[in-house]
């Protein structure tokens, strides 16, 4: 009976220490979430321009499967990594970083270069023609895997700095909560705002006024949304891709651009009131960052296109491609 009592006793411990466990891991996930929340809108915003122009019926089933392909990024592929990383070489990861922001710029100056001049790539557009929308829409959904993969990775990275440092249990843990939150919340709110069309469609049908009212501006206004949302997540990409350059040259000794941005936004921020001087000053940051993302971004088109695309395609026997 002795023996069945400090049984229960052990017991009893192992589980308050596991609740102990539980409560360490969600604070830290939520304070790791909080300091990447810049990122993660920036994740929402690029999302939605991949499933633009599909049929109301495929949009689902592409963001299901970008978010599986997300998470497969955060816990197979990066958690593991960065762990890794952080213990054997923790130098590595600014780098990386930065040549994973360095291909958002890539991305974001492309799509700014074809929507200015649209006949300044033809192979591009008769290759869009010829394919069928199977072949589209795997593309798609590799390339939207692809971007997801860098801005998981500065997710992922923020989110293990504010970690307070523990065992590495307990990072990881933390870290594959921190990514399957956050992987649900972006592509859940994606989810719903591709599909408000629909339920705008559904309420317009409804017997009450209000209710049809509602239901036509949605199926009138959602277009215009998405079309807006793929244009912010094209800008989102420069923002995000130029802001991982000049913070990873700041850490790695090269203090320019990093100081004069710096210095602008605190201008700007003191120049009007209190109230709004923390937006102003993030508003200046994002343009400069943006600006000289999409320098970077144009710079490399050429390098991607010239000097990348043949490498690979001399390399695997394929058409090679900038991304």
């Amino acid at each position: 009976m002795s023996g069945l009592l400090a049984l229960l006793d052990d017991v009893a411990a192992i589980a308050k220490v596991a609740a102990a466990s539980i409560d360490d891991v969600a604070a830290a996930a939520a304070k790791a979430g909080s300091k990447a929340a810049g990122v993660v809108i920036d994740d929402a915003a690029v999302t939605p321009k991949y499933v633009h122009g599909f049929s109301a019926e495929r949009e689902l089933p592409i963001i299901g499967r970008i978010a599986l392909g997300s998470l497969k990024n955060k816990l197979l592929v990066l958690l593991p990594g960065l762990l890794a990383l952080s213990y054997f070489a923790p130098w590595v990861i600014t780098p990386l970083l930065m040549l994973g922001g360095a291909y958002l710029c890539f991305e974001g100056a492309e799509k700014v270069v074809h929507a200015l001049a649209p006949h300044a790539d033809h192979a591009v557009e008769e290759d869009f023609d010829t394919k069928d929308p199977a072949h589209l829409e795997e593309e798609k959904i590799a390339g939207a895997i692809k971007t997801d993969f860098i801005l998981s990775a500065e997710i992922m990275t923020i989110a293990l700095a504010a970690i307070p440092e523990s065992s590495l249990w307990m990072e990881a843990i933390t870290l594959a909560v921190v990514g399957a939150l956050i992987t649900g919340a972006v592509y859940g709110a994606v989810a719903l705002i591709v599909k408000m069309d629909d339920v705008g469609l559904h309420m317009a049908k409804g017997r009450t006024g209000a209710g049809r009212a509602i239901g036509r501006g949605l199926v009138i206004g959602m277009p215009k949304l998405m079309s807006f949302l793929s244009t912010v997540g094209t800008l989102a990409m420069l923002w995000v891709g130029g802001n991982i350059v000049v913070h990873g040259m700041h850490v790695l000794g090269a203090h320019e651009p990093y100081n004069t941005i710096h210095h602008l936004a605190e201008l700007a921020a003191h120049a009007v009131p209190e109230g709004v001087a923390g937006i102003v000053g993030w508003l200046v940051t994002a343009i400069c960052d943006g600006i000289l993302g999409l320098i970077l971004g144009v710079i490399l088109i050429p390098v991607a296109t010239r000097v990348i695309g043949p490498l690979i395609a001399a390399v695997t026997g394929k058409k090679g491609e900038a991304h």
